[in-house]
Parts: C-alpha cells; structure tokens; sequence
C-alpha cells in the first residue's frame, strides 16, 4: 500500500502529493495546499450525497436482480422491463428540451457535428490519435 500523508481531512498518497507539488502546480498559480485545502472540503461537502446515491444504485440493483431471479425478467417484452423499471424509478419520465452552451471552445469543435471518440485518459498516444481524427473529419 503507498505510503499516505494526511493533509487537511484527507489522506493521501505521498507519490500524489508529490506530483501535485512538483509536477502540476508549478507556474499555474495554484497553491497546492489550497488545492489539497479545497479538495478536501469538496469531499467532505459530497460525501453524504454520493454515500446516498451509492445506497440508491444498491437499492435499484437489488431489485432489478430479484426481478430476474424471480423469472419475470426471462418473460417480459421491452414494455414489461421498461414499466418494471420505470416503477422502481430507474428509468425516469423524459424531461423538457434543454440547450447546452459553450463557450471558450473552439468553433470547430462547438460548432460543427462530427465523430467523437471515447478514449482513456491516461493514455496520450490515443487521445492524441482521436484529437487529429476529429480535427481531419471537419
């Protein structure tokens, strides 16, 4: 297990608290204790609510598997599982239309319809790869 610091209320990974310090702060202007500082008052302030939405999905997925188990699941057409889920509030009621703006975004990007690839972050040689296909598709 890596060794870990506590810094405000969180624990962390020295080899993370390192990269932060001497890799990715530097010459952003973030301080890295307020970083770690806000963090960590990020958490605590969710912390409650994503315990709540973890307990919810449990919740759903319980019902869901006895569903199954129970074989009704085995013998319901599309309607009977999507009435099935909409009960139990897993799917829900289709809400009004909406926009979605951007901005600080390139046109070509916010602007015109084109392929979007889904690629691992920590892997820079295909997000690289997916940049260029998206920019050679315009």
């Amino acid at each position: 297990m890596a060794d870990r610091i506590e810094i405000g209320n969180l624990q962390v990974a020295k080899v993370l608290d390192d990269l932060v310090r001497n890799e990715i702060a530097p010459g952003t202007g973030v301080d890295p204790d307020h970083f770690w500082q806000a963090l960590g008052d990020i958490v605590r302030d969710l912390a409650p609510r994503n315990r709540a939405l973890l307990q919810k999905r449990d919740e759903l997925q319980t019902q869901i598997d006895q569903w199954y188990l129970s074989g009704a699941g085995q013998r319901a057409n599309a309607e009977e599982r999507k009435a099935f889920l909409t009960e139990i509030g897993y799917l829900l009621p289709e809400g009004a239309d909406f926009n979605v703006s951007t901005s600080n975004v390139d046109p070509e990007i916010a602007e015109i319809a084109g392929p979007q690839l889904v690629v691992p972050v920590d892997n820079a040689r295909y997000a690289l790869n997916a940049a260029n296909a998206r920019w050679g598709s315009l």
